[in-house]
């Protein structure tokens, strides 16, 4: 697998991250605009916040990371200025969506603004280490655990009482961010707080006789059987079982480890297409049909995170159905969603595998996945050349 890593690392270096660096940047009101057409064009003008801190962090870690580029540090800055000065409300919650101004347009109903928004600014803290961005990512941080029992807060929809559900999402998020947060929030806090997130992920939403995660269940930790407690998505499954390789390397579980790669394989096995290739984004756990209309269309997040995930349990664990994944999950991903013409990378398909949109980024896709993927692959396939396989 290690003949891959230049590839990945020319891919990010040398066409990915200038696709945004030249198109990104709002030189005339401040942050970024993710509304970018296949060439790079601005389609729209607005912004989201969770976007903005995911696009904060990207570069704040690219400089911290692979090397000091000024050019990094500033683009992260001019993000973070952005957010600080117009992004949150009174209560200090993060607004979904700004105008280019810098005006609210959409109430704070998004808890994952919060999550990237902690994660972009301490990011930034770690290079440029000012108070104020200390002070938010901590802040921020502590407001997430207040409202994570009900993250949407005055904007839930659900009546109460009937059918109270939680959802994986978040502390799959919470996974990765308790990590990227350490050095704010202090090893202590992290060890304590990293045993209840995995038993969130492992034993609430890991359902073993069926080998997958539910995306819903009912408050309890008991299965919904409904249109929401029997949704599968497969690519949250897959990116959460990569957090869970991070958290066992770091506590010494290989066994751990292994069952996050066991499940990782399981979920692949169950959401590949096997007619025409590719990884659905929604699935129903007993086979009914599924109420998004977009189920069988195969998205750049979920093939860009199971090639992380793959590489990272091929590192860790040794186990060769990673790499047979990795190849396979590989291919179908560099062939369908790169655009060999302009740059970047297409973010929706077809189940057949064809552009279902030109756009490069929008209200959902911004500079995350791909890059960090990128950028995360090429470091793991760099480590296997250096280092045997800590468990077997």
């Amino acid at each position: 697998m290690k003949q891959f890593a230049e590839q990945y690392k020319l891919e990010l270096l040398e066409n990915v991250l200038p696709f945004w660096m030249k198109n990104s940047p709002d030189e005339t009101y401040g942050g970024y605009f993710t509304c970018l057409e296949r060439d790079g064009a601005v389609y729209d003008t607005d912004k989201f916040m969770w976007l903005q801190g995911r696009q904060v962090w990207l570069f704040s870690m690219l400089f911290d990371k692979v090397a000091p580029r000024e050019e990094w540090r500033k683009l992260a800055e001019q993000g973070a200025a952005f957010m600080e000065k117009y992004g949150r409300d009174a209560a200090g919650n993060w607004y979904f969506s700004l105008t280019r101004e810098g005006q609210p347009l959409t109430q704070p109903y998004n808890i994952f603004s919060d999550c990237f928004a902690a994660m972009g600014f301490g990011a930034l803290y770690k290079i440029q280490p000012e108070q104020r961005y200390y002070d938010i990512a901590k802040d921020t941080f502590n407001n997430i655990l207040e409202r994570r029992n009900n993250p949407k807060g005055a904007y839930n929809k659900a009546f109460p009482g009937t059918r109270e559900l939680k959802n994986f999402a978040l502390p799959m998020i919470l996974c990765n961010l308790s990590l990227e947060l350490e050095h704010i929030l202090g090893s202590e806090t992290v060890n304590r707080f990293i045993p209840e997130v995995l038993h969130e992920v492992m034993d609430v939403f890991y359902q073993p006789d069926k080998g997958l995660i539910l995306e819903n269940v009912n408050a309890d930790g008991s299965f919904s059987d409904s249109f929401e407690g029997r949704l599968i998505n497969p690519g949250h499954t897959i990116e959460a079982m990569w957090f869970i390789m991070d958290l066992a390397v770091r506590l010494n579980r290989p066994e751990l480890a292994e069952q996050a790669v066991a499940i990782a394989l399981r979920t692949l096995e169950y959401g590949w297409d096997q007619e025409h290739g590719g990884i659905f984004y929604f699935m129903d756990v007993q086979g009914h049909p599924v109420q998004q209309l977009e189920w069988d269309q195969k998205l750049w997040w979920v093939h860009m995170e199971t090639l992380v995930c793959l590489a990272k349990g091929y590192q860790i664990t040794g186990n060769e159905a990673c790499k047979t994944w990795f190849e396979k999950v590989h291919a179908y991903t560099w062939a369908h969603f790169k655009d060999q013409e302009h740059g970047e990378w297409f973010g929706y398909l077809t189940r057949q595998g064809q552009p279902l949109l030109s756009l490069k980024g929008g209200k959902w896709k911004g500079c995350f996945h791909v890059p960090r993927a990128l950028y995360q692959v090429w470091q793991t396939l760099e480590k296997i050349a250096q280092l045997e396989p800590i468990a077997s």
